[in-house]
């Protein structure tokens, strides 16, 4: 049995706490089963948002008649887009892999591992099979896949997921998605812009449940204007005959009395969550804990309840985003090689949806606040009524929430460049005071899109808080649905 001072399982952004051990001269151990790099390059964020950016010109360039210049598409090469992002992918993926293989530190293993006892664990899979290495040492950062919902009928059916749609060489004609989160949201976008019908199938009253439920609803709206939502139905059945797939529904939660919907298409993409890979790895062996969904549990210093063995990224749940992987990333090397140990903290971790319009957010819902009868103000502004709004013919808002003392406790935006204007509300919450005052004196660009969030904060708030409380709840359970 091999013996390592460190061990990592999953190579994204585990890969850079091992780096750190290494760099301090202790022997390192890097399990993957897969391509290097973790989902974020190999099946998520990195060739989804190259493929959305292709989309993004394609939509200009069909919006140029309402600026008075007249252009068209002649002529896309939809395999060559797709084949030129994976082979960007894999090139990065194999550069992991040559650095790993030619390090004097790192020994990779490529295979499948499973916890067999105490920091200890047993290889599947390759010329490695019944092998055993056991580290003082062990990060678990294995990552989450795709949910699978229990549909009738699904399992059988030739279905994909976002690993399979990402590597598709032609647009379907006609796109049926069950799950309307953030990777509905994208995969809609993309297929639709490059010639796809799509419809949607979620369960919620709108689509992307964990954005604010005002920015939820405007992004709704406008997916509908181009494709066929269904919100509020959740998939029963799934069938296939002559070629096409059909999707039958009903309304949820279950009302005997409405009417049940059938959507059929020639390709079903399931994007219904994600689920942990702690099933996978036989945690429980080394003493590993987890909670009812599979995700793994640790302390505020991402400490599981195993001795010597940590975790990170999206099998533990708290944000299913790799820039939050990232930063428990810094957060384990700090308190594995540091002087004191350091809670991990994530105040003002945002998110972005890229999908049109682009959907961006950070801090608390307002039905968050309403859950927590907290009182709060807020107030919209829309993009449409800046310069350089209008000048876009831009449609969006933005929404920020703040305590009635001035504290920002959220903002939510839908619209053009959604992901960019969101970062100087984080600033302002995490490095400055984080009050509306960081934004209002804060001198910005005229006539910039910037300044919708400026005068988002320089208007009429209005108050609320207890009289808004009634009806409204919140899921705080993970957020299945972020791995980008």
């Amino acid at each position: 049995m091999e013996e390592y001072d460190f061990l990592v399982i999953g190579s994204g952004s585990g890969l850079e706490v091992a780096n750190v051990a290494a760099n301090r001269g202790q022997s390192v151990a890097v399990v993957e089963k897969g391509r290097l790099g973790g989902t974020c390059l190999n099946r998520g964020c990195i060739p989804s948002k190259m493929l959305l950016y292709r989309a993004e010109v394609r939509e200009t360039i069909e919006r140029s008649e309402a600026f008075g210049i007249d252009a068209s598409v002649d002529d896309v090469a939809f395999a060559d887009i797709v084949r030129e992002v994976n082979e960007d992918v894999a090139e990065s993926s194999d550069s992991i892999r040559r650095g790993l293989e030619s390090s004097s530190q790192h020994d990779l293993y490529r295979a499948e591992g499973r916890f067999v006892d105490d920091r200890t664990i047993e290889l599947s899979g390759g010329d490695r099979d019944g092998e055993r290495l056991a580290a003082e040492t062990v990060l678990v950062a294995a990552g989450t896949r795709p949910g699978v919902p229990p549909v009738e009928g699904l399992e059988g059916a030739d279905y994909l997921t976002s690993r399979e749609a990402l590597r598709l060489e032609a647009p379907p004609d006609h796109l049926v998605i069950v799950g309307g989160g953030y990777i509905a949201a994208e995969l809609g976008h993309f297929f639709g812009t490059f010639g796809s019908d799509v419809s949607i199938i979620g369960r919620r009253p709108h689509l992307l449940p964990d954005a604010d439920e005002e920015v939820a609803r405007e992004f709704t709206e406008r997916m509908a204007e181009r494709y066929d939502v269904y919100t509020g139905y959740e998939a029963t059945a799934v069938s296939e005959s002559a070629g096409k797939v059909t999707v039958e529904a009903r309304p949820f939660p279950d009302d005997e009395d409405a009417d049940r919907i059938s959507v059929a298409g020639d390709e079903l993409l399931v994007a219904a969550g994600r689920v942990p890979n702690t099933d996978t790895l036989n945690v429980s062996a080394a003493g590993i804990e987890t909670d009812d969904q599979g995700f793994v549990e640790t302390d505020e210093y991402l400490r599981t309840t195993a001795d010597g063995v940590w975790a990170l990224g999206d099998i533990v749940g708290e944000y299913l985003l790799k820039h939050s992987a990232n930063h428990e990333a810094q957060a384990v090397a700090r308190n594995l090689f540091g002087d004191d140990l350091e809670p991990v903290d994530y105040t003002a971790m945002p998110f972005a949806v890229f999908s049109s319009p682009e959907v961006a957010g950070v801090g608390a819902t307002e039905a968050e606040l309403r859950a927590a009868d907290r009182e709060y103000a807020t107030r919209t502004q829309r993009y449409e009524d800046t310069a350089r709004g209008s000048a876009m013919k831009a449609e969006g808002v933005v929404k920020p929430l703040v305590s009635l003392e001035g504290e920002i406790l959220g903002c939510h935006i839908v619209g053009p460049d959604a992901s960019t204007l969101i970062e100087e509300v984080v600033v302002a919450m995490k490095a400055g005071s984080g009050t509306v005052r960081d934004i209002r004196e804060s001198i910005h660009i005229h006539p910039a899109l910037s300044e919708v969030v400026q005068r988002a904060f320089s208007g009429q708030f209005e108050r609320r808080g207890h009289e808004h409380a009634h009806g409204h709840g919140h899921d705080h359970g993970h957020s299945h649905d972020h791995d980008h």
